[in-house]
């Protein structure tokens, strides 16, 4: 592994291999650091639905110059993860996405080598989603939103746009801590008046500290900041997750399973997430 140079601006995606990464099963680990098995907490996450989720993980290709990820074609149902090969420690990482809808993805950063707990910018592209928000994967499960969105449709019925979600519909209720987590919160008519419809968009993303301040962005839109030394919620301990993930890890982006909550919510028959433009600079 070769360090790169601060404040020098590295692609991380040669735009026709996927050299540099390697993809592992979408598998469950404990619910935080020293906590009990996710198996355990939520008995629907059965053994038998782990041992599909190794035999049938996502796919990732290389398609017209982005990274395509999708679900097992045959198999469909289960997730997975792109991981690079290398570790980062502060960083700002600009990427463009195009996922379908809906399909529930996002971006790990500090990512363990070993399991699936590190940070994750969402980019939930579904009902009751979240796009450029937060959550602890294996890191007591925090949820960091600044806003939720939904689908509009047009005269056919058909997916048209995003707006907000009317919260009489969710599929996921907007709490009050999912927005007291976060350090900063972007407004969220800014970011549909700029987020592009079946189009590639923009994100951003800001990684700085040892207890890193993580902040995200949008086709240039503020969308939130978390500070994740200072976050409240059951079972997460700043110091213990800093010790834990070290002051650095890898990247990865993720296809989410159609876990027993969401089920084809979270990932339609045949949908793909698409990644392109993968440039990280060091800080």
């Amino acid at each position: 592994m070769t360090s790169p140079t601060r404040g020098e601006p590295v692609s991380l995606f040669n735009g026709r291999t996927l050299d540099g990464w390697h993809a592992v099963p979408r598998v469950y680990g404990t619910v935080w650091p020293g906590g009990p098995p996710l198996a355990e907490v939520y008995p629907v996450f059965t053994a038998e639905q782990a041992a599909l989720a190794e035999a049938y993980p996502a796919r990732w290709e290389v398609v017209d110059g982005a990274i395509e990820g999708f679900q097992h074609p045959d198999h469909p149902g289960f997730g997975g993860y792109l991981v690079s090969d290398d570790v980062y420690a502060d960083f700002e990482l600009t990427l463009e996405m195009n996922p379908d809808w809906p399909a529930d993805t996002g971006v790990m950063v500090r990512r363990r080598a070993d399991s699936w707990h590190g940070f994750q910018v969402l980019v939930d592209h579904r009902k009751s989603g979240s796009i450029g928000g937060f959550y602890g994967n294996g890191l007591a499960g925090f949820h960091g939103v600044p806003y939720v969105l939904d689908v509009s449709q047009g005269p056919d019925g058909a997916p048209s746009g995003l707006q907000l979600e009317d919260p009489a519909t969710t599929l996921e209720p907007m709490t009050a801590d999912k927005q007291t987590v976060l350090a900063q919160t972007g407004d969220p008519q800014a970011f549909l008046e700029a987020w592009r419809w079946q189009g590639w968009n923009a994100l951003r993303i800001r990684c700085v500290g040892a207890q890193p301040v993580i902040t995200t962005w949008v086709n240039d839109v503020l969308v939130a900041s978390i500070d994740t030394a200072t976050i409240r919620h059951p079972h997460y301990d700043a110091g213990q997750v800093a010790d834990f993930l070290g002051p650095a890890g890898h990247l990865a982006f993720e296809v989410h399973d159609n876990d027993p909550f969401f089920g084809d919510a979270r990932w339609a028959r045949g949908a793909r997430c698409r990644w392109r433009n993968i440039v990280l600079t060091p800080l």
